[in-house]
């Protein structure tokens, strides 16, 4: 009988053994010189200095980039149709008045999303608390989760999440670890959370888009997207990334329709790929009015440029799926690519950003997610942001535990590649300023 591997295991065995093959390096002395793209010089070499020529010019020009080079386009039918698309409905189907040791609203919402041409749909569930005491609308946190919504919490009425989107079938008797119930709990601090007066809401990406290789057989991607493969693309065609922050503005669709939350305070929050993640929906969807990014490295507040930890071509030949296939285009050449991370932050502007790092995670390079935010400033300067930044005046790294920043916040945390306690303390702190 002759041996072999499935082949989603052949092309893991694959990327895992050329991921091995590319160098990494973790010393600041060997970061290459490089030259950052000026946000504030068009592709003509115009020189912005207005907030109209910003708006109308430049900042289209950097989406552009990004969505052209980087992350990928949205399919045409889901680009037209816009904000609140008919093809996509909600249905509150479990409620509670009383929930999360009597401190809590907790609502339970299914998200249909519809194909456009059959009657195949794909089904989320997104999970809302909301201090019970607090004034009512509330402002918001609301980013995406990695095991489930029943890893945020114990209580034993937060389903599963929509297996049927998924790979295969989940026993939850065979959960452990951060994927049993209330098994990343610690990653969100709901007492702190619900204490300060604001609303949590979550949602497990994989409902949206599957992460892995076969992310065009499950989610909105099999339903909207790619027929074929990752692989089958075209160049600038989207990937799960972009897929992800599609899901999140759906999500934003519902809280305009609730009268319980303040959609106009809104915190979108994302850890990791999911930091990416919320760095990319805030650039492409302004409703959010603050976005926070929590160690999402290469592809998400870190400057490619440096070379540091995960790079261009690490993550390309690890997360084939994430971005579209131009972004191979830089794995060699990364002086060549149109745009870095600096210039992210800065399509958020003039809305607050946060970017969090964590001392011993230099696969995320904290150094360069803090230079992102040091070479975003002018881009804010030019709404009339006359503050020293408080810390971000100078491109040296504040170290950690040392939260800098203004309008443009930044952390660096003690510890590894996580979410903790610290982080939500800064994170409302930070939206305290523009949200009370």
């Amino acid at each position: 009988m002759k041996n072999f591997l499935p082949l989603v295991l052949l092309l893991s065995a694959t990327f895992a053994f050329a991921a091995d093959e590319i160098k990494i390096n973790y010393d600041e002395a060997l970061v290459p010189e490089y030259t950052l793209p000026d946000p504030l010089t068009c592709n003509d070499g115009t020189k912005v200095t207005t907030v109209e020529q910003w708006e109308k010019v430049r900042r289209p020009e950097i989406l552009e980039q990004f969505q052209r080079e980087m992350f990928g386009r949205l399919p045409k039918e889901l680009r037209e149709a816009g904000n609140h698309p008919d093809f996509v409905t909600f249905r509150v189907f479990e409620q509670s008045d009383d929930a999360y040791h009597g401190k809590a609203i907790r609502k339970q919402v299914e998200i249909t999303f519809k194909s456009l041409t059959t009657d195949e749909t794909v089904k989320a569930n997104l999970l809302i608390y909301l201090p019970k005491n607090a004034p009512k609308p509330v402002p918001m946190f609301v980013g995406y989760n990695f095991q489930g919504n029943h890893t945020i919490t114990d209580e034993p009425e937060v389903v599963l999440f929509h297996t049927r989107n998924s790979l295969e079938k989940v026993d939850e008797s065979t959960l452990e670890g951060k994927g049993a119930r209330g098994g990343s709990s610690s990653r969100w601090d709901l007492d702190q959370i619900l204490d300060a007066g604001y609303g949590l809401a979550t949602i497990h990406y994989n409902d949206v888009a599957f992460d892995g290789n076969r992310c065009h057989e499950t989610g909105i991607c099999k339903l909207y997207g790619f027929a074929h493969d990752a692989e089958s693309r075209e160049p600038d065609e989207w990937g799960s990334i972009t897929a992800w922050a599609w899901g999140m503005g759906r999500v934003m669709d519902y809280f305009e329709t609730d009268p319980q939350i303040d959609a106009k305070r809104v915190a979108v929050m994302g850890h990791s790929r999911l930091g990416k993640t919320s760095l990319w929906t805030g650039a492409s969807d302004s409703r959010f009015a603050i976005v926070i990014s929590n160690d999402s490295g290469c592809g998400g507040a870190a400057l490619s440029r440096r070379s540091y930890g995960e790079t261009v071509h690490r993550i390309n030949v690890s997360f084939p799926f994430w971005f579209c296939l131009n972004f191979r285009k830089y794995n060699e050449d990364l002086a060549a690519l149109p745009m870095d991370e600096h210039e992210l932050i800065a399509l958020m502007a003039p809305r607050p950003v946060y970017v969090a790092s964590a001392s011993e995670d230099r696969w995320a390079d904290p150094n360069g997610e803090y230079q992102s935010c040091f070479f975003a400033v002018p881009v804010y300067q030019l709404y009339g942001t006359k503050t020293p930044f408080d810390g971000l005046a100078a491109p040296n790294w504040p170290g950690a535990e040392n939260p800098v920043g203004n309008i443009i916040g930044y952390h660096c945390r003690k510890g590894g590649h996580d979410v903790q306690s610290y982080d939500w303390t800064q994170y409302i702190k930070f939206a305290d300023k523009y949200f009370k």
